[in-house]
């Protein structure tokens, strides 16, 4: 009698034990929920929205707002997209994550409206001129214990609404160190003519961290790359499999990692900057200005129905680049 008794009380406690990790374990599971008429997609780890995907028909190319840690601090710029954002009013095509490049030369096509400095297609700046890189299509969404998954259709296309080339973009979430990650694959595909993608610094992969955050602000926020590196003076225009964005926040330390995948046929040099910006871009070359691309003039280009393939991931953590065990989660 008393062995049933304790194998009951055994039974319950294990009971116990396995939905309360079984809850744990849902409080953190990742899942992406599309809210289609607004033209958004929200990342939710459990039930906290952590960033969304802005994707609908206003926009001049889509990007992730806002970005938020699991520790609740928002990490990216707010303005443009908050209009009374006490922030700096400066560069408003840096809405906080993107992907893009800031010449695109679609050739054999005629271009009736073309931004200054540029000799195909600015996708970068959305000052005049420039082009739009328009979501036509968000696929089936796929919500699993560990990760999610959602894919998206996009047209890059002129400023006068001209397509020049496709591309679908595949997005993975799931939760990594203290933070998550998000895992973006890129398919450009040069389905028009063929692409030229030109030598410009203004590229591709970025991120617009928050004030609080910049070297500029100096309270303590700093770039750091594979290397060790830190500074914008040390890591601009250098080749690195990623590049860290820490500093302080409202509740504490935050900040930001972008990763090349190693498996890039093209590697990326960062776009850098003291001031919140902080960019992967596997274009640029000696015109770009790039000391690691010196004498390097071989332009990038796509034949006719070329594809290129890049993977880029976001690790949005709390604690600083050491503290969140970036070497470890890019795996560098």
């Amino acid at each position: 009698m008393k062995s049933c008794i304790r194998f009951t009380l055994l039974f319950s406690a294990l009971l116990v034990s396995g939905l309360a990790n079984n809850a744990l374990a849902q409080s953190k599971s990742p899942t992406i929920v599309d809210r289609e008429k607004e033209g958004k997609l929200d990342f939710k780890i459990g039930d906290k929205v952590v960033t969304t995907y802005n994707y609908g028909p206003l926009v001049a190319k889509p990007y992730f707002w806002p970005v938020v840690t699991l520790g609740e601090n928002r990490v990216t710029r707010d303005w443009p997209m908050l209009q009374d954002s006490p922030e700096a009013k400066d560069h408003k095509h840096q809405k906080s994550v993107w992907f893009c490049h800031g010449d695109v030369i679609p050739e054999g096509i005629e271009l009736k409206l073309k931004s200054k400095g540029v000799t195909g297609v600015d996708f970068w700046s959305e000052e005049t001129n420039f082009g739009k890189i328009a979501c036509v299509k968000i696929g089936k969404i796929e919500n699993n214990a560990s990760t999610a998954s959602v894919s998206s259709v996009n047209e890059w296309r002129t400023a006068d609404g001209i397509k020049i080339m496709d591309e679908t973009r595949n997005f993975t979430l799931e939760t990594a160190g203290n933070g998550y990650l998000i895992k973006m694959t890129t398919t450009l595909v040069a389905s028009v003519c063929p692409i030229t993608f030109g030598d410009t610094k203004e590229g591709s992969f970025g991120v617009r961290i928050r004030d609080s955050v910049t070297e500029k602000e100096k309270k303590g926020g700093v770039l750091t790359n594979a290397s060790g590196k830190q500074t914008e003076k040390e890591i601009w225009g250098i080749e690195s499999p990623w590049c860290d964005y820490s500093g302080p926040c409202d509740k504490g330390t935050a900040g930001i990692t972008i990763i090349a995948d190693s498996a890039n046929t093209l590697k990326s040099c960062w776009h850098s900057r003291g001031y919140g910006l902080m960019a992967a871009n596997p274009f640029g070359r000696d015109k770009a200005g790039f000391p690691d691309r010196k004498g390097n003039k071989d332009l990038v280009k796509l034949p006719k129905d070329g594809m290129l393939k890049l993977s880029f991931g976001l690790y949005v953590h709390d604690g600083s680049a050491e503290e969140a065990k970036v070497k470890e989660v890019a795996g560098k």
